[in-house]
């Protein structure tokens, strides 16, 4: 059989073309650092003035670039490679002669959170600078490479485009260029569009994808270049002309529809045309060249059958990569007139080149097809910027003071890139902080910005020897970590805050203000000035309301100790870490609230729990309330007593909050409370015993049956709708999840743990202004809008049945970072339901009984909270789940035991037609690859 081959036309009359796509202008406006109505941020990088032009081909306005970046100048391309056909994005470039690193700040055009964005970066070197030597530099999408640019080898007048999707955690993100000492960095345009968060979904939080090439097969037209509006991301589809001696186009005027859920969006315009082989015996054969990625390649292949098929005809074809199969049935069939797919999820790494075959089965009447394609470099994007508060404040400072130093895109990027006067803290799960800030002889003049209070991390400030006038802001005193704050030498004046000089009289504090002459020294309502030293002073303040208060806290302290050896607990084995004494005001304020509680329950003295616990014998939990320790009544009934911790902050108000609640709930779903202790400093709660401890420790034991799993689910939901539907008002628990979710002897199911519950004050969300909750369970619309619901609770019990199904844990960290929901929705699209069950149970369970509850878990954790059940919804599908494995248990004492496994495979089978129904896909690939 012959082998076809593809012929492309060569690289710079394709970049010609790209140059044309990018067309000229007409008219203005004002030029503005913002996005347009659909969110597409567009720059012209270089070109001079205030005023924006709209491209003539895509009616999108680009705007100068003045307002994205402060740094760089403006030059014009040589005039021998400007022509008429030139687009005006080329004709001008920034270059960044100063500096090692340089950045555009961009707006997020989405709301804050995890966000999925296009960016484009064009590049024409054009002799700008006269030297006829094209620069190599580095590209970075925040603190994370993106490419490296080599415009060493090309054609000055050749145009070369960077394109990468990556997730965007912030309000804003900055895009870099690095000088690797191999010329100097330029760029000639810069654009953003933002994406849903559904297609790619190969790009996460740690994942970013480069693209190689992007291809629409079938054009007949070289300047047919598709983009917006016809591409409603602006994505750019080049035509991929070919040999007509070879391939026949095929192409039709009707739309092509993207199915639901599609998770690429094709435009209608790429998929109405593909090729063949006119040979109906060949294959399409044509291959990628590796361009030294370490992290590998991801293809995406697209196809449509544009042609009505007759009676009896069949296109049927297989894909293969190096000669291996990318899919893992036995065809692939285009629909026609929608858009299908078949797409890579795991890189292709270790090779030079990559082969791609795609070739007919034995009992395809037709010849294979292809429409599209596109081919991705994997990228890193694991490295973690500054904190977005820290950088919001810098941003802030740097803009009120006009700081010229090296203040360039991310704050504490590691090495030496960190920004001068800073020193940062780095951990390993958490973005880093700002922990000192030196601006000494810095030059600034002004008031002191309220922006250096957002810096919540920063131990030290130092801004001596400045010209800063007005009054020290009194919100510096909010800083918890502060402990020295140095104005030396400015023209400051006014009284100091009597906020901070209470942090100086506890000793939290080292203010510094020495040659400040119109400083105040006291905060009343007369001003005296300071007085003036020969080096820099430290203010001591020691007043009598600092006695009165250390005689108060002596009484305190004395009075604890008396009441303890009175009551012969001079050593008793529960005592508070926490050495800050309790206030008066503070056990007074707890003993009425818990007065105008009510409660019905019983009261308990530490002495009774001393004797319940056996002096606290036996630790059988902790938690960030307290340890949990076993115990037992006069009539020999267990019960759980949950000690407060005095080490918690959030301690007494959780204690408080559970208590006022379970006081007021009863379900048998829920964990009930048999009294309590409030006396003194001491607080407990005491619990029903559950003996066989929580959710989470028998999902990692691998100690539960399908039908003990199910039931457990079922159970759990029952105890949540009732929080949601039979109290008054509802009740939001906030904190859902497997260790929240306790045992009994039956292996019956409650839910405990109230400390973060909260009532809905309004019809369908609670007013809160602090995110609670654990990570891998949180509500991704409670994460940005701090408002949970019913629904947040509903997202949290979708990924406790996810763990139920699958035995893994919210987060997974093999192969990289990524959460337990996103792993098994991508297995389920390809119908690996085998893949997604907890192995443990050895396949003992109804099949279809397993999908349905794997697909009521995506249903609660679907995005926006309006598209899941409600908890009343969720239990009902729950029971069709139990009465299912119910079903199968019954039928197998009818059986014999060889006929389970092929009852076991028709009900395999079956289950690929209800993945079809739920997510519009027949599953047709292996791990890896997925099909639609």
């Amino acid at each position: 059989m012959r082998q076809s081959k593809l012929r492309a036309v060569s690289a710079r009359p394709w970049l010609l073309l790209l140059c044309l796509a990018l067309a000229a202008t007409a008219g203005v406006m004002q030029a503005r650092a913002q996005p347009n109505s659909i969110g597409f941020i567009s720059i012209d990088c270089g070109f001079p003035g205030t005023t924006s032009y709209v491209d003539d081909a895509t009616t999108l306005p680009y705007a100068p670039d003045a307002a994205f970046t402060d740094a760089g100048e403006n030059h014009n391309v040589s005039s021998e490679h400007v022509t008429p056909e030139l687009p005006r994005i080329y004709r001008d470039v920034r270059s960044f002669v100063d500096g090692a690193r340089n950045c555009y700040t961009l707006p997020s055009t989405l709301a804050v959170g995890l966000n999925k964005y296009l960016f484009r970066a064009a590049f024409m070197y054009g002799n700008y600078d006269g030297l006829n030597r094209p620069p190599v530099f580095d590209l970075y999408i925040g603190v994370n490479l993106w490419k490296t640019v080599n415009l060493s080898s090309s054609d000055p007048a050749a145009p070369v485009i960077a394109e990468a999707i990556v997730v965007v955690p912030d309000d804003f993100v900055q895009v870099c260029l690095v000088n690797t000492g191999t010329g100097t960095p330029f760029i000639s345009g810069l654009e953003l569009r933002p994406l849903k968060n559904s297609i790619y979904p190969q790009v996460n939080a740690t994942q970013g994808l480069v693209l190689q090439s992007r291809r629409n097969f079938g054009p007949t037209d070289m300047t047919d270049i598709i983009r917006y509006p016809d591409d409603q991301y602006d994505r750019l589809w080049t035509p991929m002309i070919i040999d007509a001696i070879d391939w026949l186009v095929l192409s039709t005027t009707e739309k092509v529809r993207n199915i639901y859920d599609d998770l690429f969006e094709v435009p209608s315009k790429v998929m109405q045309t593909a090729i063949t082989p006119r040979d109906a015996t060949s294959s399409i054969n044509f291959y990628w060249n590796s361009k030294g990625s370490s992290l590998g390649y991801i293809p995406v292949f697209h196809f449509s059958e544009v042609l009505q098929a007759g009676a009896g005809v069949v296109r049927q074809f297989n894909i293969n990569i190096n000669g291996k199969r990318f899919t893992s049935h036995d065809y692939y069939t285009p629909r026609h007139l929608e858009s299908g797919y078949v797409y890579g999820t795991r890189p292709y790494t270790n090779q030079i080149r990559y082969n791609v075959s795609i070739v007919k089965t034995d009992t395809s009447t037709l010849p294979p097809i292809i429409n599209a394609d596109e081919i991705f470099i994997v990228i890193s994007t694991t490295n973690v910027g500054t904190d977005s508060e820290d950088v919001s404040a810098m941003k802030a400072i740097k803009a009120k003071y006009q700081v010229k130093k090296n203040w360039m895109g991310d704050p504490c990027v590691a090495g030496t890139f960190r920004w001068d006067g800073l020193t940062c803290s780095y951990a390993i799960s958490d973005p880093p902080k700002i922990t000192a800030l030196n601006m000494s002889f810095s030059g600034l003049t002004g008031d002191i910005s309220s922006a250096f209070a957002n810096l919540k991390a920063v131990q030290s400030l130092d801004l001596s020897h400045n010209n800063l006038t007005g009054s020290i802001p009194s919100s510096l005193s909010q800083l918890p970590s502060l402990t020295t704050l140095d104005l030396t030498g400015n023209q400051l004046s006014g009284p100091i805050p009597s906020s901070l000089l209470k942090r100086i009289q506890d000793g939290s504090l080292n203010l510094i203000y020495a040659d400040n002459p119109d400083l105040c020294t006291n905060a009343g309502d007369s001003c005296q000035t300071a007085p003036q030293g020969k080096s820099k002073l430290v203010i001591y303040y020691v007043a009598v309301p600092m006695a009165l208060i250390v005689v108060a806290l002596a009484v305190l302290l004395c009075c604890l100790l008396r009441r303890r050896k009175t009551r012969g607990l001079a050593d008793v084995s529960v005592k508070p870490r926490d050495k800050t004494p309790t206030s008066l005001a503070s056990m007074a304020a707890d003993e009425h609230r818990l007065s105008s509680l009510r409660l019905e329950n019983r009261r308990f003295t530490y002495e009774d729990l001393e004797m319940i616990t056996d002096s606290f014998k036996r630790v059988i939990g902790r938690g960030g309330f307290g340890y949990v320790y076993e115990g037992f009544l006069e009539d020999g009934t267990q019960v759980a007593v949950k000690m407060r911790s005095q080490s918690s902050n959030q301690g007494a108000k959780e204690f408080l909050t559970e208590a006022q609640i379970l006081t007021r709930i009863h379900h048998k779903n829920l964990v009930s409370m048999v009294g309590y202790c409030k006396d003194g400093v001491y607080m407990a709660l005491v619990y029903e015993y559950m003996s066989e401890g929580s959710l989470q420790e028998h999902i990692a034991g691998k100690r539960l049956t399908w039908g003990q799993r199910l039931r457990i689910a079922l159970e759990s939901a029952q105890g949540l709708e009732y929080l949601h539907r039979g109290c008054n008002p509802p009740l939001i628990h906030r904190d859902v999840k497997t260790s929240n979710i306790l045992l009994n002897a039956k292996l019956e199911a409650k839910v405990a743990d109230f400390g973060m519950s909260k009532a809905l004050d309004r019809d369908t969300y609670a007013s809160t202004n602090t995110l609670v909750g654990t990570p891998g369970y949180v509500d991704p619309e409670y994460l940005e809008t701090m408002q949970p619901s019913t629904k947040s609770d509903v997202y949290s019990f979708g990924v406790v049945l996810l763990e139920l199904v699958t035995g893994r844990p919210p987060i997974l960290h093999s192969p990289q970072p990524t959460s337990v929901i996103q792993w098994a929705r991508q297995h389920l699209a390809r119908g690996d339901i085998e893949v997604v069950v907890d192995a443990s149970m050895g396949g003992n369970h109804d099949v279809n009984s397993v999908w349905k509850a794997a697909e009521v878990a995506l249903q609660c954790t679907e995005q926006a909270s309006a598209q899941r059940p409600t908890m009343g919804d969720v239990v009902a599908q729950l029971l069709e789940c139990l009465d299912l494995e119910k079903g199968r248990s019954a039928n197998e004492s009818f059986c014999d035991g060889d006929d389970s496994g092929s009852a076991t495979a028709s009900l395999s089978h079956s289950s690929a037609f209800v993945t079809g129904r739920i997510f519009g896909t027949v599953p047709m690939v292996e791990t890896g690859p997925a099909t639609r």
